[in-house]
């Protein structure tokens, strides 16, 4: 099931993470579905205030009009990417549906 939100909406979109410690660099990107993200296509997210615990954070993008990612209607593939040395995991984050 797919996340739906305006293409008029200026919001956070937010995505959990487990295991982050909510410290850790974080991106996201959006792609058509099925494709994975390139280097260009990642921006730069941030962790939401307080959602760290001990099994995971909550990543977050403003999203819409004057945000970091603008998107025309459509459907696409949310991924997260945490920069954890050693570890570069890029997440599959669910689809979004912009209407």
């Amino acid at each position: 099931m797919a996340e739906t939100i305006s293409s008029l909406s200026l919001e956070w979109l937010p995505f959990w993470v487990r295991g982050a410690s909510g410290t850790e660099t974080v991106e996201a990107a959006f792609t058509e579905p099925g494709v994975e993200p390139a280097a260009a296509d990642w921006k730069p997210a941030e962790w939401a205030p307080g959602s760290a615990s001990a099994r995971g954070a909550t990543a977050r993008i403003l999203f819409g009009p004057g945000g970091t990612v603008v998107l025309p209607d459509g459907t696409y593939q949310a991924w997260v990417r945490v920069t954890a040395p050693p570890q570069l995991p890029v997440l599959p984050a669910g689809l979004i549906d912009v209407i």
